[in-house]
């Protein structure tokens, strides 16, 4: 019988899950993207925990034992250990690399850094919060700022641990491209341009107000990965894990066949 490694993975996205898997993370990507009639066609984003973490929310011995070769000798692909409330009980630390899967299921591998950045104050930003909520909302912090007050500040809009990502728009082209105009549009799918209008404005207007929520559902179902902003950040309270993009440069020549299936 053949040897494999076992692997705990953490879906982010679309669905919040842990899952016991001994195929590597280019197979369980490509698994759940195009090699299963289980799951729909489009982007997963997961990452890698820890093979030696454990939490009383999971009974995650008891699966990876279950997690072992199909009778012919194939790999188990998938054991799920739980699928409710999953990144709400995982330690920050324990979350070792983070990966993003394309509808073809080409995976792109991204290693944590330290999140180094200066951010300009009141600067108005638009996250899309990844998991375990799904707003995309407008906010005058900068990412460690509403990172921190997303799960430790506001209980009424946010969660324990929280991961989200900035999209890249500029507002204040917005705004110029639909001045003086009677309808307004805007280059992001499924959002309302007048809502969207509203909440920006009301942030400017009022110093009082930190965060607004444009819509609920994510983007990330209809946008390009190329939308994405910096990175990736799991966070708790003043806790936080940054997973940073590579570089275009870096996109195109040290991982050209994920980037040129990037739509």
């Amino acid at each position: 019988m053949p040897e494999y490694q076992k692997h705990l993975y953490m879906i982010v996205f679309p669905i919040n899950a842990l899952v016991a898997s001994q195929l590597e993370p280019d197979q369980f990507g490509k698994h759940y993207t195009t090699g299963s009639a289980k799951h729909y066609s489009g982007k997963v984003i997961f990452a890698e925990v820890d093979i030696n973490y454990r939490h009383p929310y999971f009974d995650i011995d008891k699966y990876l034992d279950l997690t072992v070769p199909h009778e012919d000798g194939s790999p188990k692909k998938t054991k799920f250990i739980k699928s409710y409330g999953v990144l709400e009980h995982v330690e920050l630390s324990a979350i070792k690399k983070l990966f993003l899967v394309t509808n073809n299921g080409s995976v792109l591998p991204i290693e944590p850094a330290e999140y180094t950045a200066v951010n300009q104050p009141g600067l108005i930003r638009i996250y899309q919060e990844v998991c375990p909520l799904e707003n995309l909302v407008a906010s005058n912090k900068d990412q460690r700022e509403f990172g921190k007050f997303i799960t430790s500040e506001t209980i009424s809009k946010g969660a324990p641990n929280m991961c989200f990502t900035q999209i890249d728009f500029n507002i204040e082209q917005f705004f110029e491209k639909n001045k003086n105009k009677d309808i307004l549009q805007i280059d992001l799918p499924g959002v309302n341009p007048y809502r969207f209008f509203d909440c920006v404005m009301d942030l400017k207007n009022n110093p009082d107000k930190f965060t607004k929520t444009i819509s609920l559902g994510s983007l990330l179902r209809e946008i390009s990965y190329k939308f994405l902003r910096h990175g990736f950040w799991f966070v708790k309270g003043e806790e936080i894990k940054f997973f940073p993009m590579p570089s275009e440069a870096d996109l195109e020549n040290k991982y050209f066949y994920w980037w040129k299936f990037v739509r």
